[in-house]
């Protein structure tokens, strides 16, 4: 489904919030970065692809288990990943990418997306998979003021469960319809905020990787169409008429 200019945008809507990492930050090149030494180190012929569908089957299958930290996610998905690139990890390896997350940058149209949301008069929150400390570190190069934050730390539950959304109604102060949630991964955000009754945008960031954040298990194409779906945030800008 794509933006319809005659199709009317989402209303009566008190709050925009959005997924981080693969919406709002380019989690794919930054795991690409942090990967890259690794890969040398160990001498492995790897396609971007295949680390990042490694990095995508060995975080959701943490992620599935009882709830962790998601610095020990992070340490757990590495492991999942060295085993499926067919490598020993060091024991110093174990932190990359728990150590590489706080430098993930924004995409280069997030900055002036949330900015003209924010000037538009827009509350702007924060639902994402992450440690709260972790994400402080992401949150100064946002570069605007949130409403308010809600974490997987915060509700013990990774998207796509149903805790996480919960709290963010509770949080935010509203309630699922006066909700606008903006997304790149159906799985995580997209098919549970349909489930919710939430608004949702797909912000597409088509790398040509597919879904980085989606289970292997789950075809996109048969998942829960969002409302209404966008290329990034200017998209999104124009969606809501800000």
């Amino acid at each position: 489904m794509t933006t319809d200019p005659a199709r009317p945008g989402p209303r009566d809507f008190e709050v925009i919030s959005f997924d981080c990492y693969g919406t709002l930050i380019d989690w794919e090149s930054g795991i690409l970065a942090a990967m890259q030494p690794v890969i040398s180190r160990h001498d492995l012929v790897s396609r971007p692809d295949e680390i990042l569908a490694a990095y995508a089957r060995a975080e959701s299958a943490v992620e599935a288990g009882p709830y962790k930290p998601y610095r020990e996610v992070l340490r757990r998905t590495f492991a999942g990943m060295a085993k499926d690139l067919g490598f020993a990890p060091q024991a110093d390896e174990l932190e990359t990418l728990v150590e590489a997350l706080p430098r993930w940058e924004p995409f280069p149209d997030t900055l002036a997306g949330l900015r003209a949301l924010a000037a538009a008069g827009h509350k702007l929150a924060i639902i994402s998979n992450v440690d709260d400390d972790l994400f402080a570190a992401t949150a100064r190069t946002l570069e605007v003021e949130l409403h308010a934050v809600v974490t997987a730390a915060q509700a013990r539950c990774y998207k796509p469960g149903d805790a996480i959304f919960e709290r963010a109604f509770e949080v935010f102060g509203v309630a699922p319809g006066r909700l606008l949630h903006a997304a790149q991964s159906r799985y995580h955000d997209l098919v549970p905020g349909r489930r919710h009754g939430v608004q949702t945008v797909h912000v597409v960031r088509d790398s040509g990787r597919g879904d980085v954040g989606a289970a292997p298990s789950v075809d996109p194409l048969d998942a829960a169409e969002p409302d209404w779906s966008v290329p990034d945030l200017a998209g999104l800008v124009a969606l809501v008429g800000a």
